[in-house]
């Protein structure tokens, strides 16, 4: 006897791919078309967002605590460069101290700015006592100063692929932003060991990211 798949005929001795989701709880059916990669994307950010905010305050701080450290150990002197981070938002690695500590060793730090829905973000220079105001989504945002062109960009992820490719939150901005840039920053994707997936289904504007930094040693 044997089992079909579908109707490009049968398959003998072996499982037919379209039940290897029995067998592997990981393994995920190929997508192929944009609006099925998007439909996906969008139930699997809301559902890493949720694994996030359900790790306790303490536990996030201590991991972010980690992941400072590791960034330090990958970036190595960080004397005259210009680096943007990002203000935590919804249970994201807080990395306030680390930009802290940036600039009292010589370093420049920055935000980004959502300038408006579908144009690349700027990057204003930012240390703490700042003045700040509200941007989109209330996220702080430097409140005066010209644009810079940051040397390194840490960007948080929702979700991240072996490839390194970076599942945010869909808006496009970043790949937008990376690809208008005059020269290509050295990219770091941070977040948690669980925000780890087997794919994002890039596409062909998804612009992976250099580094990945979690809480992992070695990752």
């Amino acid at each position: 006897m044997t089992d079909h798949c579908d109707d490009e005929g049968p398959t003998q001795y072996a499982s037919p791919p379209c039940f290897m989701h029995e067998l592997d709880p990981a393994y995920q059916m190929p997508l192929t078309d944009w609006t099925d990669v998007r439909r996906w994307r969008k139930a699997e950010r809301e559902r890493l967002i949720g694994a996030r905010l359900a790790v306790s305050a303490d536990a996030r701080s201590a991991m972010s605590a980690r992941i400072a450290d590791r960034l330090d150990a990958l970036i190595g002197d960080i004397v005259d460069r210009m680096v943007s981070l990002y203000w935590p938002f919804r249970g994201e690695p807080d990395l306030r101290p680390w930009m802290a500590s940036v600039n009292e060793r010589g370093g420049r730090t920055a935000l980004p700015i959502v300038v408006e829905k579908g144009r690349p973000l700027i990057f204003r220079a930012y240390k703490q006592g700042d003045r700040l105001e509200k941007g989109i989504w209330n996220i702080p945002i430097p409140a005066e100063g010209d644009p810079v062109l940051p040397d390194i960009v840490i960007s948080p992820i929702v979700g991240i692929d072996p490839a390194n490719y970076r599942l945010g939150y869909g808006g496009g901005f970043f790949d937008r932003t990376l690809a208008a840039m005059p020269f290509k920053p050295l990219i770091i994707g941070v977040g948690y060991e669980l925000q780890r997936i087997a794919t994002i289904y890039p596409q062909p504007h998804d612009i992976p990211m250099s580094a990945v930094v979690t809480e992992a040693a070695g990752a």
